[in-house]
């Protein structure tokens, strides 16, 4: 004859914590496994039109008239403001770039996902990098006191084109994580509403 069982000793029916967490953590990692290959081709893609991005800034941005008297080199417009227009149209462009980039990637892939989203932003980021360095490179040369020498006492020449303030470095992505946070808050998939409870309790029987 068997002793009944206790509260205590009956078997539980629902899983234990530690099982759950587990396995919320293995599917959250079978998620972003699957996000891989899209935030790929979202990272490569965005990293690229930093090559665009830094033509455009060559022939948008302003040019710093400089001139030498032979000893000496001076702005030829001591109250020019070329210098910050260069910084100005870095972010502009950076802030363009990033509303198209997040609307192309949302038309990509419109279910989003952690890896897509962290793939535009670094994908950004490096393109604003590679835009800066290549329009400083195809820019007027940089060793400005060669460049007097080579052009003459007297001759104008332009500065080279140099981005001051390396926050603007941070507009591309600002705005591509922000436009694809308000393309998937306003037109991203929706989870389904539950149903009312009487529902629920009679698919449980």
């Amino acid at each position: 004859m068997t002793a009944p069982l206790t509260p205590d000793d009956q078997p539980s029916s629902s899983p234990s914590p530690s099982y759950e967490s587990r396995g919320g953590r293995a599917a959250l990692l079978g998620a972003v496994r699957s996000e891989l290959p899209a935030a790929g081709v979202v990272a490569a893609a965005v990293t690229v039109s930093g090559v665009l991005f830094g033509l455009l800034w060559v022939w948008l941005a302003p040019h710093v008239p400089l001139v030498s008297d032979g000893r000496a080199v001076f702005l030829k417009n001591s109250e020019g403001e070329q210098a910050i227009g260069a910084d100005g149209t870095f972010a502009l462009l950076g802030l363009g770039f990033g509303v198209v980039a997040a609307a192309v990637v949302f038309l990509f892939r419109r279910a989003g996902g952690i890896a897509v989203v962290a793939a535009l932003a670094a994908g950004a980021l490096l393109a604003s990098v590679i835009a800066w360095r290549l329009g400083v490179w195809l820019g007027p040369a940089s060793d400005v006191a060669a460049h007097a020498r080579a052009v003459g006492k007297g001759v104008v020449f332009d500065a080279p084109l140099r981005l001051g303030a390396k926050g603007m470095l941070l507009a591309f992505p600002i705005a591509a994580m922000a436009v694809h946070l308000a393309l998937t808050a306003a037109f991203g998939p929706r989870d389904p509403e539950p149903g009312p409870p009487w529902e629920a309790g009679a698919g449980s029987r």
